[in-house]
């Protein structure tokens, strides 16, 4: 049986990727924060599931209606997230003390509709910073190019950023240098945090396709490979940037390190290891945000040792051998990023909608009485 405690002695923390009212009902969050977890993130999607696909918020939404009638979905969605962040917020807030604010950490995203959108995700994250009110939540912003500079004025305001939907190694650096460039503008950059959410998983689903379509062996050896190969060159660069002058005048200044998250750890192919890109990713100055499943898999049967920096000579190597292909990532991780962001809308699409079902439902109970 694997333990928390030993990741975090190897330098990394370990977040929920999973925020819903039954982990908060009882002492499920605490019982886990207790066993060595050290924060949560969320998403759209997880949203979706927890709100839509459970009952477990209906008496909320009766009691939100009871209040206004004419209460919208969306003003319901607000409601209810930011209930479910404050509490998960406030069972974490002693990791967070603590850890001097490097864990401790509940993220909650702006709506993946202003992902192309500078000065709206500006505005929504200053809201949603103004409602939750609590140091430890941390604000999910796409890191797509309008998302960049948003990053920056956010950081330089001292709010807490989640940079994520990244796949590539260049707008990883992009990223922290904007997160660097906040902190300069930053008159107390030791009160602000971020991370940036580097995706595994995703990689290797839409590569080896491609390369299953190359289908010689030279290709065939880099399946499963480059997500992991990946996530190491952006750890490579990440352990460059945090010694290059400019970092280390504001970590003189107090300022936290901008560390990088491996996200998207569930294994989606049934052929590679059920927990490949957590034991494979484990190194110092890092996070890792598992699934519940993908967490229950590894408390079962998991293996902590160090392997982040283990063979990063392969790992470029097999980075290299993908270009001799003729495979190109920047292409492609340009396309992962714009099917993130639509797949996000569309949860989020879909739980408004499912939301407007449960109100108008509501509603006709309470004129039916």
């Amino acid at each position: 049986m694997a333990d928390i405690f030993e990741l975090f002695r190897h330098g990394q923390s370990l977040w929920l990727d999973y925020l819903g009212r039954s982990l908060l009902v009882g002492d499920g969050l605490e019982r886990l924060v207790g066993e060595g977890l050290r924060g949560v993130t969320s998403n759209p999607t997880i949203f979706y599931k927890a709100i839509a696909g459970t009952g477990d918020y209906d008496d909320t939404i009766r009691d939100l209606l009871q209040a206004d009638h004419e209460i919208s979905a969306g003003d319901i969605y607000r409601w209810l997230t930011i209930q479910d962040t404050q509490a998960a917020a406030d069972i974490l807030r002693g990791v967070y003390e603590s850890s001097r604010g490097t864990d401790g950490y509940v993220s909650l995203e702006v709506s993946p509709h202003l992902a192309y959108d500078t000065e709206g995700t500006v505005e929504a994250a200053r809201h949603m910073w103004r409602a939750v009110a609590r140091p430890n939540l941390m604000i999910k912003v796409p890191a797509t190019l309008e998302g960049l500079p948003a990053i920056e004025r956010l950081i330089a305001e001292g709010i807490n950023v989640n940079a994520t939907l990244l796949f590539s190694v260049s707008r990883y650096q992009a990223v922290a240098e904007a997160y660097i460039r906040g902190l300069v503008l930053n008159p107390e950059p030791g009160r602000v945090a971020s991370v940036a959410s580097f995706f595994v998983s995703r990689i290797d689903t839409k590569v080896d396709a491609i390369l299953d379509e190359i289908g010689s062996a030279k290709a065939l050896r880099l399946k499963g490979k480059i997500a992991i190969a990946s996530a190491k060159a952006a750890y490579s660069r990440f352990k460059a940037l945090i010694e290059t002058e400019a970092f280390v005048r504001q970590q003189a200044r107090g300022a936290h390190v901008q560390r990088p998250l491996w996200a998207s750890t569930g294994t989606k192919n049934p052929q590679y290891s059920d927990l490949m890109y957590v034991e494979g990713l484990i190194g110092p100055i890092t996070v890792n945000t598992i699934p519940p499943d993908t967490l229950d898999i590894f408390m079962e049967h998991g293996e902590v040792r160090a392997t982040l920096e283990a063979d990063m000579d392969a790992a470029h190597h097999d980075l290299a051998e993908l270009q001799t292909l003729g495979v190109d990532l920047d292409p492609l991780t340009l396309e992962l990023e714009k099917e993130g962001v639509a797949a996000f809308a569309d949860s989020y699409d879909r739980l408004l909608k499912a939301l407007r079902e449960k109100r108008n439902a509501v509603a006709q109970e309470y004129a039916a009485t």
